[in-house]
């Protein structure tokens, strides 16, 4: 599998062979479904808390006689199915990430590329390289590609000061550096713009 690479003027330059592990990678969609609901799981935060009839303040007291009084035995006025009770079987803190072999997560990377080169939604650049940060230099690489105001990520193998500070106040835009990259930051925006040697570090 053969992609094109262009300057940071949108130019074409040359053709770039696709790594093998990319290339050869078929779309597996199950692993690409399960690595996406772990990835999503491990951002839960499980802070979500409600109190049961124990934790409730107050009710100590039985609100009336258990007999002789025409109404439903009551023990507590804390009970669930009164107003100003405790709730039943309601959420506690809990953890809810979990992890899937690593292997499986490198599998799912490549399948993420290889299904993003496919349809034509990967941009290589021969190279990202700012003198200094400049917000409108990024905006004028991401009009040459036609990649302005649609979400976007750019892989790098390894960022300098002056790229990120250039891409961090475009709200559409992501910036990563090649060896952070998983599946799951793949299949989120819907173009990316990778460098030539990130790519071909992806093995």
């Amino acid at each position: 599998m053969e992609i094109i690479v262009y300057n940071d003027e949108g130019k074409k330059i040359e053709n770039m062979q696709v790594p093998d592990s990319i290339s050869d990678s078929p779309v597996r969609y199950k692993l690409l479904r399960d690595v996406v609901k772990m990835y999503e799981a491990n951002k839960r935060q499980g802070t979500v808390s409600t109190k049961t009839r124990a934790e409730v303040s107050g009710g100590g007291k039985k609100p009336w006689a258990q007999k002789h009084t025409g109404k439903a035995r009551a023990g507590s006025s804390r009970s669930p199915i009164w107003r100003g009770g405790g709730v039943a079987f309601g959420p506690k803190p809990r953890d809810y990430s979990y992890s899937i072999p690593k292997m499986a997560k490198k599998r799912a990377l490549f399948s993420a590329l290889s299904s993003k080169i496919k349809d034509n939604e990967v941009v290589v650049v021969d190279k990202l390289d700012f003198a200094s940060p400049k917000t409108k230099h990024m905006v004028s690489l991401l009009k040459s590609f036609g990649m302005v105001g649609i979400s976007s990520l750019i892989v790098i193998s390894k960022a300098t000061e002056s790229l990120l500070k250039s891409s961090r106040n475009i709200p559409y835009v992501r910036m990563m550096e090649c060896h952070d990259l998983n599946a799951y930051e793949i299949l989120k925006p819907k173009k990316i713009l990778i460098t030539k040697q990130a790519l071909s570090s992806l093995r």
